[in-house]
């Protein structure tokens, strides 16, 4: 069971149910409120949220969102929000407005005069949809945004699409590297907090992280790795990473011959799935003794090379060698049986040989 934070989020407790928290990852603690059910396309929502945010009385930073299109409209489309904003007692520097929706590219000029304005105005300013919108990615180089908010849409999906959850990680560098913080709404569980904290998102908001009956927060904390010992020292499988010979787990016995037959040197044979996750192993030992024996290529040749192999085992790149080592002590009939090394998402990034783990070993012992 993991381990949760106990967070108060202040006088969140008091703040209207539409209001969710933004959590800091790292410390536990809420930085600001998102606001729901701000709208695309029209003003009038994001100024009515505002409303119903005063009511509550909160103190921390808002997240607002803001249309596209109420910013290419200029100083008049925004001067109900200005005064809504004053009336309810708030400052610019204490709004976080995060813009959402499409644009033509002959508004863009529009669009980026109209940041620039809000900013000097003094708002902390945020790109919305990252991923599944249709803003380019361009605007995080000309609109500066203190915050860039990934797609809910596209976190739903992670880490159980391992393409999505590649998009995912590759907005979030990008988002860091143009100097934005980063932001995921809609974490619903603690798969998708793991990843994210992955990716180096320090700001995270959704069902996980609402507030339970008691008004606190409870930030799942991440697990604790134990005190380093003799079976947890030492370098990780990667740096002995050697290229794997991968298959399509649908692929033929003769097309696994012809893999093994093409380099002496190759040890095994990989069977992944369509995202590149491993399913099952072919030992060359065992393997071509099953298909030379007798009617073995007319048994096997044509079927599934799955029917033959033993299931893959996946060691985290992560993993230090002693710890691999366990790992493949534990069936002795497979004791050198190549090991597979996966990344954050369980797909394939090479083998590693047992001998070569065990040579490592021997050489930290003198």
């Amino acid at each position: 069971m993991t381990t949760r934070a106990h967070v108060n989020p202040q006088d969140s407790t008091a703040a209207p149910t539409s209001l969710t928290p933004v959590v800091d990852l790292e410390t536990g603690g809420v930085i600001a409120l998102q606001a729901g059910g701000a709208g695309r396309g029209n003003i009038s929502t994001t100024i009515q949220t505002v409303h119903d945010a005063a009511a509550g009385e909160t103190l921390l930073p808002l997240v607002l969102t803001l249309p596209t299109a109420a910013v290419i409209g200029g100083t008049a489309a925004l001067a109900p929000l200005h005064e809504a904003l004053r009336a309810s007692g708030r400052r610019p520097r204490e709004v976080i407005l995060t813009v959402r929706g499409d644009f033509a590219q002959f508004e863009r000029r529009s669009l980026i005069v109209g940041l620039d304005g809000l900013r000097a105005i003094g708002y902390l300013l945020a790109v919305g949809d990252l991923g599944t919108g249709h803003i380019p990615l361009d605007l995080l180089a000309d609109a500066a945004p203190y915050l860039a908010v990934i797609s809910p849409d596209l976190i739903a999906q992670v880490p159980r699409d391992p393409r999505r959850t590649a998009i995912g990680e590759g907005l979030a560098r990008l988002a860091r590297e143009a100097g934005a913080h980063v932001l995921a709404p809609g974490v619903r569980d603690e798969a998708q907090l793991s990843a994210l904290r992955g990716w180096g998102v320090r700001l995270a908001q959704g069902p996980l992280l609402a507030p339970g009956p008691s008004g606190r927060v409870h930030v799942p904390l991440p697990l604790v790795e134990q005190e380093p010992s003799r079976f947890t020292l030492g370098p990780r499988v990667q740096e002995f990473l050697l290229p794997a010979v991968t298959l399509p787990y649908e692929a033929t016995a003769e097309a696994a011959i012809d893999a093994f037959g093409g380099e002496p040197s190759i040890t095994s044979v990989v069977l992944v799935d369509e995202y590149q996750r491993p399913r099952g192993s072919l030992d060359r030992s065992r393997f071509l003794l099953s298909i030379s024996g007798r009617f073995g290529h007319a048994l096997h040749g044509r079927k599934p090379a799955g029917r033959l192999a033993d299931p893959a085992r996946a060691v985290p790149r992560t993993t230090t060698a002693i710890a691999a080592m366990q790992v493949a002590g534990r069936d002795a009939e497979r004791v050198y049986d190549d090991l597979v090394v996966t990344d954050e998402v369980g797909r394939c990034m090479g083998i590693v040989r047992v001998s070569d783990l065990i040579r490592q070993v021997a050489s930290m012992r003198h």
